[in-house]
């Protein structure tokens, strides 16, 4: 699982791009992060990924994570075969042409990178991310994907072991996600809880709850503010104090 405890983000003196973000992603769970430009989505996965440090907070990952930037680079020499070969190499896994094969790679997947469509690009990429064994941290994966390779990928999150954090400017669904609003959209209601402990998963799944995280035996949970009331009695009856509530 992947674990971010009230981290913040600025660059130097200017202002917060994230700030007191909490959020926790289980094993086959998926969450998907919303929000408009300049919200900080994209900031918050590379947190999650492990490529930068929050200025503030704390993040656990696990060992396993597969990384997919919004903008793949540009002018990479290997060929499609080698590059997935080279990547799960570094893994320790096998490489995944099937899944290159069920996204519908069209091409020579012996000519360079840097010669391939967007959309072929896009499915080289993807599929390099998706061989990581416990965590895909994907930002914006369904860009440049035609329908029937969208719906594959849909279906090979819903389905797999590892935890999934996803961005989606364009709304697709992905059957069981939780959403994280960020920016306007994430107004809410913070509830801290004690006694938390292993009731964490339930308290999580409740209706309205935005983000849930660990912090000791306790959590934090961030509620959308019109089902506050709801999750408040929802804990209680579960067991949980609570320790505070703002909004």
């Amino acid at each position: 699982m992947v674990r971010l405890d009230r981290i913040g983000k600025r660059y130097g003196r200017g202002p917060w791009v994230l700030r007191d973000v909490s959020l926790s992603v289980e094993p086959g769970e998926a969450v998907v992060v919303t929000g408009g430009n300049g919200s900080g989505k994209s900031t918050l996965l590379r947190i999650a990924a492990g490529l930068s440090r929050p200025s503030v907070g704390a993040v656990s990952r696990p060992r396993s994570v597969g990384w997919l930037p919004e903008r793949f680079p540009s002018g990479v020499r290997l060929s499609a075969r080698d590059y997935l070969r080279h990547q799960a190499a570094v893994r320790g896994v096998p490489a995944r042409w099937d899944l290159v094969e069920a996204l519908g790679f069209v091409g020579d997947p012996d000519a360079p990178m840097a010669t391939l469509s967007k959309g072929n690009t896009q499915k080289i990429a993807l599929v390099q991310a998706l061989t990581a064994r416990d965590l895909l941290v994907l930002d914006e994966p369904w860009s440049g994907l035609d329908v029937a390779a969208a719906s594959t990928l849909r279906s090979f999150l819903a389905s797999t072991p590892a935890s999934v954090l996803v961005t989606d400017h364009h709304g697709h669904d992905l059957p069981g996600a939780r959403v994280l609003p960020l920016g306007a959209a994430a107004t809410g209601v913070v509830i801290e809880l004690a006694r938390v402990g292993e009731l964490l998963p339930e308290v999580s799944a409740l209706e309205g709850v935005l983000s849930a995280a660990a912090v000791g035996t306790g959590a934090r949970v961030e509620v959308a503010a019109a089902h506050s009331d709801r999750v408040l009695a929802a804990v209680l009856e579960l067991g949980c104090s609570v320790r505070s509530v703002r909004s």
